[in-house]
């Protein structure tokens, strides 16, 4: 799985758009994982990106809406190739810590 995406380029490469990411992954805080579609929770971690190789984006959009839904203390996102720019080269689902998440944004918006 992971021989596909060069995980520290990725992250090295959005760091305009996601400046916290790259320390995170560099300190292990960010796991990537397979999809399994039964997701455990964080503990610990800032973020889990679960690679769901062969999803549309359409579907990520659907898993990202339910796990909301059900969990409100996380936030799901999903990046699909399809949309270029700064998104993954794989199809994922992230799940992050929805407060940790939020004071992240808010002091990369007072910047």
């Amino acid at each position: 799985m992971d021989a596909e995406v060069n995980w520290l380029e990725y992250f090295t490469s959005i760091k305009k758009v996601c400046p916290w990411s790259l320390a995170y992954y560099s300190k292990n805080k960010i796991q990537i994982k397979s999809w399994d579609s039964n997701p455990g929770y964080l503990d610990g971690c800032v973020a889990i990106v679960y690679v769901h190789k062969h999803a549309s984006a359409r579907l990520l959009k659907k898993i990202a809406d339910r796990m909301n839904s059900a969990r409100p203390a996380e936030e799901w996102l999903y990046s699909h190739p399809k949309y270029k720019g700064h998104s993954t080269i794989v199809p994922v689902l992230i799940q992050q810590d929805h407060a940790l998440l939020s004071r992240a944004r808010s002091n990369l918006e007072r910047k």
